[in-house]
């Protein structure tokens, strides 16, 4: 059976969904945003803020109680070898308290900051990703993050004290056939009184198959008196007509609970309808601003594995009359790990802080933060792999088999992919993060290069962009970056120059704001087609972002008293790798393969290549790309299994 035809958007129609559902206003400063317009706000960013000492003595109590259940209460290669979290670690984790980490104390919770929040998810997540995972779904995306921001009191008077102790909830938003593009969501909500009815199927549902509560994205037609649109409801996961049809079974994360839910028919009172109808798209969206950030804290988790496990066996293993570690060609990839976990805990704990804060609009920096640590970490960990060497692709149980150490490296290689996709692949990230980056030229010159606006409409926006950029492009010119002694406190005595890496961010920023206008200049109305050129302009950011960051921590420490020598060495060696890194990217902006790459793509499309193919067999089983997720009542059993 093949997949049924799914409603067609076109491709403005598409576009004009996902700008619906941006925030659309500024109202806070941010310092990634200034970093892409060529200003480098170091003021935003230092001193680097600080936790409430109230806050660090909570968060400290519930870290040391949750390092006790996860070094006694937890078996990682249980969890490996049944692909299950076993039900007695949940119902611990539930009598923990850490169903509540973010919510209120007023509604059950714990009412951890965002930075003990994440430390505590680094600290699940380095002895169980997949635990790490079931945490986080249920806290950063599921039920209570929205309701802590959109919903009603009542709402929360209902659900929250529910997720803070026994139940554990999921968000569905993606489809077989619909996932970053939600102009074609097929999920429907139909009024009916003071009810609406869902019918449709959603699709890798993390925590789905053992959750209470669901946060539901579906479609409402609009009507009189209804909006219409994407809407967000509150579903009780044992409701009529709730099949929860398949657990899911991945590469990684062998215990997520992960699976395909169905709605047929299901009634949902409008009272469990979170915000307005329509507004669905923009709580998703919000709510991911700060729960972006639960990935990066599992990210470094990884790192910091990753470096104890280099460390100690580079140091164990010998090659030609010396410990590894002591050859360039091992020592480089240990350094790399050294120094990239250092600028990703910096960069983690300086969202967190900023978001536990509320000062600063941090929607840019938490993207970053996601895109970055989720490829460094897939870079570090494979770089684990390679100094392993066998060891590194041979599994935790073989090698215990054989009498040596169970490290799990090939595991956390295989845990760690799923990072680059989960909550916004980093394709769908670059995209994201560019129309962000580029809001300041579109709200002044967007009517240029938009075909449907009329010849009055242009006129009026080139006369706002003259002024704009007339102010602007002079500022680009010259900088601090460029005075030798701009940033002296971070060169203190006797220890390495940071100053300098911070004046190359300034500078950098000024450069990668004029390329951006040169190539809207250049491009105008094609730019959005250009995502290479956008994706290089978004990791130049995040490179720059973590450099800030990193030095920024380094003299946190150094102030402290806190290793703050060995901070800015690590520092040091992280803004060195960085800049090459940015440089070879800058390089790629104009020079590299984009058009070539399109025409090779149209060819393979056109099966011009398929003659390349020959002289394989295709291992695949039979079967539709994308199942068919027809409106229906379910025709398997209820693999639902709800914990208690």
């Amino acid at each position: 059976m093949t997949a049924p035809s799914v409603r067609p958007v076109s491709e403005r129609e598409a576009r004009q969904v996902a700008e619906a559902a941006r925030e659309q206003d500024w109202k806070k400063p941010s310092f990634a945003k200034e970093l892409f317009l060529g200003r480098f706000r170091l003021d935003l960013i230092h001193p680097h803020p600080t936790p409430a000492l109230e806050d660090v003595r909570r968060g400290e109590e519930f870290l040391a109680k949750l390092r006790d259940f996860c070094e006694t209460r937890i078996d990682p290669a249980r969890i490996e070898r049944e692909a299950r979290i076993p039900d007695e670690t949940v119902n611990g984790l539930k009598e923990l308290g850490a169903l509540g980490m973010k919510i209120d104390t007023k509604y059950g919770g714990l009412g951890l900051t965002s930075v003990y929040y994440n430390k505590a998810l680094a600290v699940v997540g380095s002895v169980s990703p997949a635990v790490g995972a079931l945490l986080s779904a249920h806290q950063s995306i599921g039920v209570p993050q929205p309701l802590k921001l959109f919903g009603t009191q009542q709402q929360k008077e209902t659900f929250l004290p529910r997720c803070a102790r026994t139940d554990i909830s999921a968000f569905l938003l993606t489809e077989p056939d619909v996932g970053s593009d939600p102009a074609r969501l097929a999920t429907s909500a139909v009024p009916d009184g003071d009810d609406y009815i869902l019918d449709g199927v959603k699709l890798w549902t993390t925590n789905g198959v053992v959750a209470d509560l669901l946060v539901v994205m579906a479609r409402v037609p609009k009507s009189e008196g209804h909006k219409g649109g994407i809407t967000a409801f509150v579903v009780e996961a044992t409701a009529e007509g709730v099949t929860v049809e398949q657990r899911n079974a991945f590469m990684g994360l062998r215990g997520i609970e992960n699976g395909v839910t169905r709605f047929h028919q299901v009634r949902v009172p409008a009272a469990n309808r979170i915000g307005p109808e329509g507004s669905g798209l923009k709580i998703a969206l919000t709510t991911l601003n700060t729960g972006r950030l639960s990935i990066p804290a599992m990210c470094v988790a990884g790192g910091k594995w990753a470096l104890k496990i280099a460390r100690e066996w580079s140091t164990a293993r010998e090659q030609w009359g010396k410990p590894i570690a002591r050859h360039e060609a091992v020592g480089s990839k240990i350094s790399f790990i050294a120094a990239t976990t250092f600028a990703l805990e910096a960069v983690l704990d300086l969202s967190g802080q900023m978001a536990d804060e509320d000062r600063n609009d941090i929607r840019i920096e938490a993207a970053l933060a996601k895109l970055y640590a989720s490829e460094m970490a897939w870079l570090m960990t494979d770089e684990l792999v390679q100094i392993r060497g066998g060891r590194g692709y041979e599994s935790a149980a073989s090698l215990a088999a054989r009498g040596e150490r169970a490290v799990p490296a090939e595991q956390m290689l295989r845990d760690a992919r799923i990072n680059r996709i989960f909550e916004g692949s980093t394709e769908i990230m670059h995209l994201l993060i560019a129309r962000e980056a580029v809001d300041a030229h579109l709200s002044v010159a967007g009517d240029l290069i938009d075909p449907e606006k009329s010849l009055g409409d242009k006129a009026r926006a080139g006369a706002r962009a003259g002024g704009f950029y007339a102010r602007w492009l002079p500022k680009l010119v010259t900088g601090p970056g460029q005075l030798p002694r701009t940033y002296a406190e971070f060169h203190p005595s006797g220890h390495r120059d940071l100053a300098t890496h911070l004046r190359y961010v300034e500078r950098s920023s000024r450069k990668l704001a004029r390329s951006t206008f040169y190539a809207m200049s250049r491009w105008q109305g094609r730019m959005e087609t250009k995502q290479g050129f956008l994706g290089r302009i978004v990791d130049i950011g995040a490179e720059l972002f973590a450099m800030s960051a990193a030095c920024v921590r380094a003299e946190r420490l150094r102030a402290e008293g806190e290793h703050g020598a060995e901070a800015y060495e690590l520092a040091d060696a992280f803004c060195r790798q960085a800049r090459i890194r940015v440089e070879e990217l800058f390089g790629r902006l104009w020079t590299n393969t984009d058009d070539l790459d399109r025409k090779v793509v149209s060819g393979v499309m056109s099966g011009a290549y398929e003659w390349l193919e020959a002289g394989i067999l295709d291992p695949s089983g039979d079967g539709p790309w994308i199942a068919d997720a027809t409106p229906g009542p379910a025709k398997t059993d209820n693999v639902h299994r709800p914990i208690r």
